[in-house]
Formats: C-alpha cells, sequence, structure tokens
C-alpha cells in the first residue's frame, strides 16, 4: 500500500493496530504517522516500529491519507473540531468509537466526508481481531478495499450496513469478556477436579482457541460440530444436558441482547462506549 497513514491516539487499540500494519508489512514505517498526548506511549511506538512521531494533531491530518481518530469517544468532538479544516481533501476518515453514528461524526465535521465507521475488538492485541466495517455513501470501493487491508493486517475484517453495528458490538466488540467468563468458569471447574490453575488456564484457553478455529476453517455448522463430541450415553451430552437445564443458551442470548440495548441507547444520547 503506497497510502500515507495516520493515527490521532496511542491507546491500547491504536498501539494494536500500528504494530498489525508494520508487522504485516502492508506498508513501510516511514508512511505510518502517529499524533497523541501520551508522550510515553508515542516513543514507544517510535522506537519499535519506526514509524512517524508528529507533535501535533493538525499537522498529522494534513498530510495523511487515510485517518484513524483512535481517542476515546467523548475525546471526538474536540479533536475533529481541532482538525476538520486540515484534513487532505478526500481523506478517507476511520472512526474506532463505539456510540457514535456515522451521521453524529459527519455533523461534528460540518462538510462532506469520506467516513468509515468501524468496530475492532480487543483480541486485535494479538492479531487475531474481528472488525465491523461500516462505510458512508462518499467512500469508493478502492477506498474500502484499502481499509479492509488495515484491519485485516491485524485480524479479520467483513463490511456491514451500519444498522447491524449495534448487532456486531453485542457479538464481537464485546464478547471476548464472555468468552473471558467462560474460560475462568471452565478453569476453576477443572482445578475443582484437581488440576492446577495455570495448567488449567492452557488447557481451556487452548481448547476454547481450537474450537474456533474449526468452525471458521471447516465451515461445518457448530451444532454439528457439538454433535460429533457427543458420545451416546457418553459425559459430554451429559454436560450438555446440564448447561441446557442451566438455560445456558438463553443466558448468552439476553446478555448479548443487552449489550445491544446499552449500544442503541449510547448511540442515541450521543455517548461513547466504555464496553
Amino acid at each position: 500500500m503506497d497510502k500515507i497513514i495516520g493515527f490521532i491516539g496511542s491507546g491500547n487499540m491504536g498501539s494494536a493496530m500500528v504494530g498489525g500494519i508494520v508487522k504485516a508489512d502492508l506498508t513501510k514505517p516511514e508512511n505510518v504517522f502517529v499524533a497523541s498526548r501520551n508522550k510515553n506511549t508515542l516513543a514507544h511506538l517510535k522506537e519499535e516500529y519506526k514509524i512517524n512521531a508528529v507533535k501535533d494533531n493538525k499537522s498529522l491530518a494534513g498530510c495523511v491519507d487515510i485517518l484513524i481518530l483512535a481517542v476515546k469517544p467523548n475525546g471526538y468532538k474536540e479533536v475533529i473540531e481541532e482538525i476538520k479544516n486540515d484534513c487532505k481533501e478526500n481523506c478517507v476518515i476511520v472512526s474506532i468509537a463505539a456510540g457514535i453514528s456515522i451521521e453524529a461524526i459527519e455533523e461534528m465535521f460540518d462538510k462532506p466526508i469520506h467516513l468509515i465507521r468501524t468496530m475492532p475488538n480487543t483480541p486485535a492485541f494479538v492479531g487475531e481481531a474481528m472488525s465491523a466495517l461500516c462505510p458512508n455513501s462518499l467512500v469508493t470501493e478502492k477506498e474500502i478495499e484499502e481499509v479492509k487491508l488495515i484491519f485485516n493486517s491485524f485480524g479479520r475484517c467483513e463490511v456491514v450496513s451500519e444498522s447491524l453495528i449495534d448487532a456486531v458490538i453485542g457479538v464481537s466488540g464485546s464478547s471476548p469478556a464472555y468468552v473471558y467468563m467462560f474460560i475462568e468458569a471452565l478453569a476453576d471447574a477443572a482445578v475443582m477436579g484437581g488440576m492446577k490453575r495455570e495448567q488449567a488456564y492452557q488447557f481451556v484457553a487452548q481448547a476454547v482457541y481450537g474450537s474456533a478455529k474449526m468452525v471458521l476453517e471447516t465451515g461445518i455448522h457448530p451444532g454439528i460440530l457439538k454433535d460429533n463430541v457427543c458420545s451416546p450415553a457418553g459425559t459430554t451430552i451429559e454436560a450438555v444436558r446440564e448447561l441446557e437445564r442451566q438455560g445456558f443458551r438463553s443466558a448468552i442470548i439476553e446478555a448479548s441482547k443487552a449489550c445491544m440495548d446499552k449500544s442503541k441507547e449510547m448511540t442515541k444520547k450521543g455517548k461513547g462506549d466504555g464496553k
């Protein structure tokens, strides 16, 4: 990619994205610019990835082709007000903030912009994010493909309608927390069975990772994969029966719905999300 990529903000997600881009050799490090109030993080990114550290947001906005706003949602209005008159013509603006709609960001810029609203998740830190991309009407197919390359450098991504963003947050943006709870609970059971906790986490985490990989790589329906593990009158079907009796599926569905409802509520109020 020969585009100049800029980040305003160097928090956990922004730093993970910078690392993904450089490690994947998506572009040369000198084509990546980062501006941040956190001087320590900025210095670390410059030292580790050899990217360009920029002192102020305005000068960065004026030199990049793709601008990723990696600040907290409550900082969007201030940052956009600062840079909106300095962005290059046809610069693609990328938002990673939950709770701020495409319409709200367009209103902050107060002019036509090429905007892609996105929702990555925290596995970006290990190069395994799942991200949603929601382009506005001005974004071209070529621009979408370029931004997809960025997000695929630290995981996977899909282009979806903004109407699905609340569902994305419920089942992808926030779901790592649900999975961590499942891992923790299953490890507790292993400890109860006599296994050391560190070893329990290894067994459980690898089982979850392998199961997810089976779904992604085989294309087999999860229900069939589950049935394949359950031998007649065996141990697994007994555990599945107890999970059903305890309302396992319903609890997951209702938790995800609560997350989606909260996301909708926050978007209506124009607030960001702390997940």
